[in-house]
């Protein structure tokens, strides 16, 4: 059986395999994917991508399974409470983030019918599929993430600088960074 040829970042460990086989570059159109892409890449600023993998279960129970209107209502107390499971990256400002964000989620599907319309707004609905030979050539934000982020923050949005909405556009299919020898680059 020939071996499958991957994106280099991937291959560390099992975790990285499965979620780049899977879900990486997959176009997303589930607001609740969408949601907690922007949880997961939050929390991720300034960590390895494999730290959250790792504890990605830890945030679908610390979260609500990701679901919006819930992490929306949370309190203090239960921020308090999720500061102290050691399932997540216990970061009080990216919890706070999280449940603003939820806030600020809601008000943009309140205004465009879904956060899917609005983001994927942002690449005239469909992905931008990138040539990319070697890891090197992929850059770390766009002119479609530099202006995404901006309005993500002029909407209050927190945690959603150009390089973290960048991975969210790569994880979430709105581009297509997989190399062109990658076996999933013309899957996806």
């Amino acid at each position: 059986m020939e071996e499958k040829i991957r994106c280099e970042w991937c291959l560390k460990f099992e975790k990285y395999i499965q979620y780049h086989d899977e879900e990486w570059g997959v176009p997303v159109h589930d607001d609740q994917k969408h949601f907690e892409f922007l949880i997961l890449e939050g929390a991720q600023a300034g960590l390895s991508w494999s730290t959250i993998l790792n504890k990605r279960e830890g945030y679908r129970k610390a979260f609500a399974d990701f679901d919006p209107v819930k992490v929306a209502r949370f309190t203090e107390k239960r921020i308090e409470r999720i500061l102290l499971d050691p399932g997540i990256v216990r970061n009080r400002l990216k919890v706070n983030a999280a449940v603003n964000n939820a806030r600020r989620f809601l008000e943009v599907q309140k205004e465009f019918g879904k956060f899917d319309t609005y983001i994927w707004s942002f690449v005239k609905g469909k992905p931008i599929v990138n040539k990319w030979k070697s890891l090197k050539q992929i850059p770390p934000t766009t002119k479609e993430s530099d202006a995404l982020s901006k309005d993500l923050i002029k909407r209050g949005f927190k945690f959603v600088g150009s390089t973290v909405i960048y991975a969210h556009m790569q994880a979430c299919g709105l581009v297509n960074d997989h190399l062109v020898n990658c076996w999933r680059y013309t899957q996806v």
